[in-house]
């Protein structure tokens, strides 16, 4: 697998991790604390400094609103809940003192849900999942454009978009870009067999099924595992827990699903005619997705974004990890965009709400794009005097003509965190001091700093007298220290714990908020039960190359364990007409497409099902090999060591405790 392709999607494996939790979010009880009067005075500044009374946002996020669904609660066959609208009806009138100001306003904003009348012929569902579905009247049916995150939500928010616009077939499919956000709930709406039957139109920007499949089964166990922290997954819905992400609500953790597009969008102003609407695409590829595309509409001067510009300042580094985005190719794309489709009176996107009127539109597509490019030059411009990634995230600041526009605000990126990845991007993770090239891994370092402090009792007065104080972040600095040179000091997990509700209460960014209260969660219960559950994405695996597979094992090999070993064994997959060789040496594991090698420890022969069931842990090893389905030739003693070697990573790991 090439490098490029490990590293940018909103993660496939992070939404099935997330909903294999054990139990629900916990209640309001376990977790609500009250602000103080430092946060309290902080929000207070946050209100005062921007015109939150400016009603322009919810005149437009309200405008064209054509039926709405009071009892949005969409549930998975099993009865489990993935969506659950009515939970946030709490966010009414003004924010209360445990909720940044700017983002409750974010929050009720990203509530306004239901079917919308962009312009006549064009029309979004918006709060039926994380992203918007957007449909395209065409003269003989509908063009679906990004259907959601899972088949679940998809299918209710298509089905009520029927009951309202009226039935029709769906003619074309767009996904604009590679997050499952945008494709994962396609069968919800459009079977393969249907598909395929009426010869539907899906289109896709180049690179999109290699960057849909790719990364999430080498780095998906992490990602699922953050995620939790980023998306707020087992915190309340409440104003001392999750309000929501800034980018919408939360994901649906569903069912993941993928069909291959039929056409490739591959250069800008290449043009299409979908049943009978003219569309001219804008390629835009290593912006906010590896692969993604805009468009526009000429009949109707309406811009589709994709996720380029959005209503708010977006993620140039996710929270979640993934590799940091292109900060300047980013903008450069949106001033392309602003060029090519300057008549544009209509700006619509994958997120959020529209804006009317060229003006405004290009006001907002001009902010958007000067806000990256921003952070971009202001980050290399005191990189260049010699500021750390820390220090530049403490200088950096907007002008005041980006700063208080709310479509530039820190809901969901942040200008900390964004002008952070831009040093990653050009110099990595190493700040050029000495003392951060080898320092101390985070136990052996806590316990010397605690010593060094003279114990923790003096580093718990000390740590309070700041508490006090309202200096929250040196002191989760500090009791972090204390929580890792001993785990089982309840006192310090709990002023931590405080600590972190705190800047989470004063957070503007919706992942900072959930991943400052998750971490107060999981101080107060101890360590999370997850687990990852891969049969919520069989329809997507089943797409999945088997060299991807491949991969993700190699990255499961015990190196230790596996040193001197020497194993080769056949994998035959009789209905692909594919064969491979996984050969161990030096405690790597290489796969090689090719004829098998005679003189392998042992072959395989068995079909693409039967091994994506002992992927995805339906079957084991044992049962692989005594299968009537499975032929077998060789050593089954070294196959079973061989085995033996991989683990089984469930994403179960600590993250505020050692």
């Amino acid at each position: 697998m090439k490098a490029g392709k490990l590293g940018v999607l909103i993660g496939i494996l992070f939404l099935i991790a997330s909903c294999n939790q054990e139990g629900d979010p916990v209640t309001e009880s376990a977790m609500a604390k009250k602000p103080t009067a430092t946060t309290r005075a902080a929000n207070l500044k946050v209100a005062e400094s921007l015109p939150l009374d400016d009603q322009q946002d919810f005149i437009e996020a309200k405008k064209g609103l054509m039926a709405t669904d009071s009892k949005l609660v969409v549930k998975m066959a099993d009865g489990r809940v993935i969506w659950d609208q009515p939970a946030y009806e709490f966010m009414q009138g003004k924010a209360p003192d445990s909720v940044n100001p700017s983002l409750w306003r974010q929050g009720r904003l990203n509530n306004i849900h239901g079917l919308f009348r962009v312009t006549e012929g064009i029309y979004q569902l918006r709060g039926f999942d994380l992203a918007n579905m957007t449909l395209i009247e065409g003269k003989t049916g509908w063009i679906v454009i990004d259907p959601l995150t899972s088949r679940e939500t998809a299918a209710r928010a298509f089905e009520f978009a029927m009951k309202n616009l009226g039935e029709k077939p769906i003619t074309g499919l767009l996904y604009t870009h590679s997050h499952v956000d945008h494709f994962g709930g396609v069968t919800g709406i459009l079977t393969p067999e249907k598909a395929a039957a009426d010869k539907v139109r899906i289109i896709a920007p180049r690179g999109f099924m290699e960057e849909s499949l790719s990364e999430n089964l080498v780095a998906g166990i992490v990602m699922g595992r953050r995620s939790l922290y980023m998306y707020g997954r087992l915190l309340p819905r409440s104003p001392t827990g999750h309000i929501g992400s800034g980018l919408g609500k939360a994901p649906a953790y569903g069912s993941i699903s993928i069909l291959a597009p039929t056409e490739i969008v591959d250069r800008t102003l290449q043009e299409k005619v979908i049943d009978g609407v003219r569309f001219v695409f804008q390629h835009v590829p290593g912006s906010e997705a590896p692969a993604e595309f805009t468009f526009y509409l000429p009949e109707y001067k309406a811009f589709c974004g994709a996720e380029i510009v959005s209503r708010h300042l977006h993620n140039i580094y996710t929270l979640r990890g993934a590799k940091v985005r292109d900060a300047l190719k980013w903008s450069n794309y949106i001033d392309e965009a602003i060029d090519l489709f300057g008549e544009t009176d209509i700006y619509f996107a994958s997120h959020h709400w529209p804006i009317w009127g060229k003006k405004s539109v290009m006001a907002f597509l001009k902010k958007q794009r000067d806000s990256y490019k921003f952070i971009h030059d202001q980050t290399i411009r005191l990189a260049n005097q010699g500021l750390t990634p820390r220090e530049i995230s403490e200088e950096i600041a907007f002008p005041e003509s980006l700063r208080t526009s709310f479509s530039n605000r820190g809901y969901y990126g942040s200008l900390s965190h964004n002008s952070k990845a831009v040093y990653q991007h050009y110099f990595g993770w190493y700040d050029g001091n000495p003392a951060n090239l080898h320092p101390l891994p985070p136990e052996s370092s806590a316990a010397k700093y605690i010593e060094y402090m003279g114990g923790a009792e003096k580093v718990m007065v000390r740590a309070r007298e700041s508490f006090d104080k309202g200096e929250y972040r040196w002191v989760a600095e500090v009791l972090n220290h204390v929580v890792f040179a001993d785990p089982g000091n309840k006192t310090a997990r709990e002023l931590l714990a405080v600590t972190y509700e705190q800047l989470g209460f004063q957070a503007e960014s919706a992942p900072w908020r959930d991943v400052y209260l998750t971490g107060a969660l999981e101080l107060r219960t101890g360590k999370t039960r997850s687990g990852v559950d891969l049969r919520a994405a069989v329809e997507l695996l089943r797409q999945t190359p088997i060299s991807n597979f491949l991969d993700s094992m190699a990255t499961r090999l015990n190196g230790p364990k596996a040193e001197g070993m020497r194993v080769k064994v056949n994998l035959i997959f009789t209905d692909l007409n594919e064969s491979y060789l996984l050969d161990l040496e030096n405690s790597v594991l290489h796969h090689h497409k090719t004829r098998p090698d005679p003189q392998a420890n042992a072959t395989i022969k068995l079909t693409r099902e039967l091994y994506l069931n002992l992927a995805i842990g339906k079957i084991g090893v044992t049962d692989l090999i005594r299968s009537d389905d499975v032929e077998f030739k060789g050593s089954k003693l070294d196959l079973i060591r061989f085995f033996a070697l991989f683990e089984q990573p469930t994403g179960a790991f600590s993250i505020v405790l050692p």
